[in-house]
């Protein structure tokens, strides 16, 4: 799996879900809110032709930009939750926590079976 989510992520999504319904997730690239996973209600942010969907945490499809997939792709991103304000543009900003990015670099394994998939 190229993207997953701790357990208090997920508690959070189940909270954020309750709150404003189906959601999505974009890794940002950088800009405004740093390189940070941005929480959305589904289909408020635009995705390009060009992102790529790295697969679903909580229920929600997460995506990410083709140039940053180039440069993560042999990385999972383990999306979790600390303390603090998030990106001003994501739901859980205003809430005291803030959903960040983790990440485990792919064993030669892992790399072979996504490679089979065809995810790679």
């Amino acid at each position: 799996m190229q993207v997953i989510a701790t357990e208090a992520a997920l508690r959070l999504i189940q909270e954020l879900k309750a709150a404003h319904g189906p959601l999505m997730f974009y890794q940002s690239g950088g800009c405004c809110e740093g390189s940070a996973p941005m929480c959305f209600p589904l289909g408020e942010f635009r995705i390009g032709s060009r992102d790529v969907q790295l697969g679903d945490i909580g229920g929600a499809p997460f995506y990410i930009s083709a140039p940053q997939f180039e440069y993560w792709k042999h990385t999972q991103l383990i999306i979790d939750v600390v303390p603090g304000f998030g990106a001003a543009f994501s739901l859980e900003g205003p809430g005291g926590l803030q959903f960040l990015t983790r990440s485990h670099v792919f064993t030669p394994e892992e790399v072979a079976a996504l490679r089979f998939a065809g995810r790679l």
